[in-house]
């Protein structure tokens, strides 16, 4: 059975410190799926959300891969290609924060490649900061649940220094959708981010709810952001300037030389 062109996700992210001070904080979020070869589909699936136009919630192509209004298929192809995948035709869904209204800010978006046979081929995580720079990490996947890991390459947090390295534990989507990045550097675990969210049907009353329940979802994504800065500033952490941005668009992820490397409690 094809699923439909549109799904949600709800869940929650979970953030934690582990230097030189211990800070954890989680809040929820909502998340779009959409397969990226029927953003015609999407758009008609319902009135609340809009591809390429203005809407309740929407999606706007130029957000994302080559920031064009073109397709996006082949900047997708072209990516996973760096990390050897190829799908074959496969379908490409991309689980990204939507466009409420006027605004959009996705610190993290990620690309799921499928074979033709359904089976999960490839990832990208494209990744986000506050200045509007942007940067991938791409990885070949072979199992439903997988780690990479790769060289860190790309400004994030003012308060960690672009060095060191990025853990990632991914979990195929089915009913549930589980991704844990973590960041090391000498050994040590710096920081550990995760996603968990359970799919829903993107119906107009499920969209409805989403913007009375939470009217300003994706714009507190970035709220969050800067309120928790604000407090790593207050308790004395370190702030980096930003750094002048890479000089490549995407990093390649591998699986871990040790097949044995812990995973955090809150691994997908």
């Amino acid at each position: 059975m094809t699923a439909p062109a549109l799904n949600l996700w709800q869940g929650q992210t979970v953030h934690a410190r582990y230097v030189p001070f211990e800070r954890r904080f989680a809040y929820k979020i909502a998340m779009i799926d959409i397969d990226i070869d029927r953003l015609d589909e999407a758009d008609a699936q319902t009135s609340l959300f809009a591809v390429d136009k203005p809407g309740l919630f929407s999606f706007r192509r130029r957000d994302h891969g080559a920031r064009q209004d073109v397709p996006l298929r082949p900047w997708a192809e072209d990516m996973l290609a760096k990390a050897g995948v190829s799908l074959e035709g496969g379908a490409i869904r991309l689980v990204t924060f939507p466009r409420h209204l006027f605004y959009k800010f996705a610190p993290i978006s990620l690309w799921y490649g499928y074979g033709p046979d359904g089976a999960l081929r490839g990832i990208i995580y494209e990744v986000n900061n506050t200045f509007g720079d942007t940067h991938s990490y791409v990885a070949s996947v072979s199992t439903d649940r997988s780690r990479h890991e790769a060289q860190k390459y790309f400004h994030v947090s003012p308060f960690f220094d672009v060095s060191g390295t990025y853990r990632f534990t991914l979990r195929a989507p089915a009913q549930r959708l589980g991704v844990v990045v973590e960041s090391l550097k000498d050994g040590q675990l710096m920081h550990m981010a995760n996603i968990r969210a359970t799919r829903q049907s993107a119906t107009p009353l499920a969209l409805l709810g989403l913007a009375l329940k939470r009217p300003f979802s994706t714009l507190g994504v970035t709220l969050a952001i800067h309120w928790q800065a604000a407090f790593l500033w207050l308790r004395g952490a370190k702030y980096r300037s930003r750094p002048t941005p890479p000089d490549r668009t995407a990093t390649i992820a591998t699986e871990p030389a040790s097949a044995t490397a812990q995973i955090v409690k809150d691994a997908a």
